[in-house]
């Protein structure tokens, strides 16, 4: 099951997005200079669909996007959830920030708008950096679509 340990409404992460970020534990990745360590172990509450409803319903602004951020030790769970985020909110948009190079084979592209591929390599630095390794992509018809170059604006 995934969990999550905490959540921010962030404006960054997503363009013209406002996002209820979901920082998911139990990260395998562990990249050298993670800003996110506190994320490696297993904590936090678990994030089912009544939790979700939870964390929705408490938001005082529009919340656009939901982003999960993490959750590569179980990229079948994240795929679950952002279907039924899919069916159960379709207007709001969802996002997954993985540290993997590659998508894994158990996700959907149907149920992501935003999917962020890449491990943070302190050497080339974050998405806002041009020389980053890390991409972010737009799903649409049903292809990934790398917008990166929004950041470096």
């Amino acid at each position: 099951m995934l969990k999550y340990v905490d959540t921010d409404i962030v404006f960054q992460e997503i363009p013209d997005e406002v996002t209820l970020a979901v920082n998911l534990s139990g990260c395998p990745c562990r990249c050298p200079g993670c800003h996110s360590k506190h994320l490696w172990g297993d904590a936090g509450c678990p994030l089912d669909s009544d939790a979700v409803e939870r964390l929705l319903a408490g938001q005082r602004q529009e919340v656009t996007c939901l982003g999960l951020m993490g959750g590569d030790a179980q990229p079948q769970e994240v795929n679950r959830l952002a279907h039924w985020l899919r069916e159960h909110h379709p207007r709001l948009k969802i996002a997954w920030w993985s540290g993997r190079t590659l998508l894994s084979p158990a996700v959907s592209l149907a149920n992501f708008d935003y999917i962020k591929l890449g491990p943070y390599l302190a050497h080339l630095g974050p998405l806002r950096s041009r020389g980053t390794n890390q991409r972010l992509y737009r799903v649409a018809g049903g292809r990934l679509h790398d917008i990166t170059a929004r950041f470096w604006r």
